[in-house]
């Protein structure tokens, strides 16, 4: 894990240039596989390729007219971006692209003032999410909540048998919701006999190995609990599969029909997105979300506009009020990132950047992002392809050129 930009490429080749998938056929050493998909430089493909890599399943569309994104298009391309832990100053468009920018959008007062695509990403193409994934999924389970259908205090146990011997038969979707139950669970990207290594293979992301989870369901019964539920946050993929696992189990119906009935439809989603979905053709809520970049857009706008669509209050306005507002700051003071974000919280799936100017953030690996700042009536989204699973560095760089045209745009 990087926290310096030194020695970076200011432009760095896109999956093209890279010769990645160029060629019929392309040369074995520039085809994409199941090992490596998802490591640089081949993710620079991959990541808007995942549907001719994985299984998918689609999360379909309303067949009507998508929710109008009105523009008012500004030339922000050359507006100057000081890059605080790069020590240098450059532009909009630039960071963009030292940062790996496969897509970005600014959305400002309901309109669309800047949007640019790199890498040669559309604006119809699906981009995988990542852990922005946890964040669409919670918005469901937010909706299911408090629409009667799921009780967030119920231990899990008791609506998921099969896991009322592991660790979370007594933790309540409280607790997981804001990543605070008590099981063990290791997330470690670099190792691939780590817990989420082992995610890996039972998805369907990796080949299986001898021993390992053959699917995703069979992974959360092997968890134990090492301490009391409901302490600190701590950051574990798996609290989302359980989730969605409760989801399911309370609606009967399957993660992908369930966000494409209570969000992707009535939303006004303009592309159908899709799940990759693991050997029992469970999808991976944590991270297996594809979609294109305007539709992260309009989840982002969801929580900008009070869970309002029109005049349709699709996300229940209390369910995003507290999103926005109810973080715990004294749970968030042990993650290992926290003096960066010294308001920080976490909440519902969604990351809080500061919790008294209520801007939040989804938020996956490799440079994904839903940012949404009330107070200056803005969202913003960027679809990225770094070259490792976390970064500090451009992380920080992404927070210079998001304050940069925040600033902008309210002078």
């Amino acid at each position: 894990m990087s926290d310096t930009n030194s020695n970076r490429p200011i432009k760095p080749l896109s999956a093209a240039e890279h010769g990645i998938m160029v060629g019929s056929p392309p040369p074995p050493e520039k085809r994409i596989t199941h090992e490596n998909w998802d490591f640089p430089p081949y993710n620079r493909w991959s990541f808007q390729h995942v549907r001719e890599v994985l299984p998918t399943v689609p999360i379909s569309r309303d067949s009507g007219s998508a929710t109008a994104l009105p523009e008012a298009m500004q030339d922000l391309d050359n507006l100057p971006v000081s890059l605080k832990n790069a020590g240098r100053d450059t532009t909009v468009f630039s960071a963009l692209e030292s940062t790996y920018t496969d897509g970005f959008i600014v959305i400002h007062k309901g309109r669309v003032v800047y949007e640019r695509y790199l890498n040669d990403m559309t604006p119809a193409t699906l981009h995988l999410s990542q852990s922005m994934a946890k964040s669409v999924t919670g918005t469901v389970c937010g909706i299911l909540i408090h629409s009667g259908v799921i009780d967030r205090d119920q231990p899990i146990g008791e609506i998921i048998p099969e896991l009322s011997e592991s660790g979370y038969a007594d933790a309540t979707l409280r607790s997981l919701l804001d990543m605070r139950s008590g099981v063990r669970f290791g997330e470690d990207y670099t190792d691939p006999n780590d817990d989420i290594g082992k995610v890996d293979v039972a998805a369907g992301w990796k080949p299986h190995r001898q021993g390992l989870p053959t699917a995703m369901q069979d992974l959360p019964q092997t968890l134990v609990k090492e301490r009391e539920h409901g302490g600190n946050f701590q950051y574990r993929s798996i609290e989302t599969d359980v989730m969605a696992w409760v989801m399911e189990r309370k609606t009967g119906k399957r993660l992908a029909q369930l966000i494409a009935e209570e969000l992707w439809q009535p939303m006004g989603a303009e592309q159908d997105a899709c799940f990759t979905v693991d050997r029992g053709g469970y999808a991976l809520a944590e991270g297996g979300l594809n979609a294109c970049l305007r539709d992260y857009a309009r989840v982002g706008l969801l929580y900008l506009n009070d869970g309002m669509v029109g005049d349709t209050q699709l996300v229940p306005a209390e369910w995003v009020r507290e999103t926005r507002q109810d973080g715990d700051k004294q749970a968030f003071l042990d993650y290992v990132y926290a003096s960066h974000y010294p308001n920080g919280a976490y909440k519902n799936q969604f990351w809080i950047r500061d919790v008294e100017k209520q801007q939040i953030m989804a938020r996956g690996v490799f440079g994904q992002m839903i940012y949404v700042d009330p107070a200056n009536d803005l969202v913003m989204a960027k679809l990225s392809t770094w070259p490792d699973f976390v970064d500090l560095g451009y992380s920080l760089d992404t927070m210079d050129v998001i304050d940069a045209v925040a600033a902008a745009l309210a002078d």
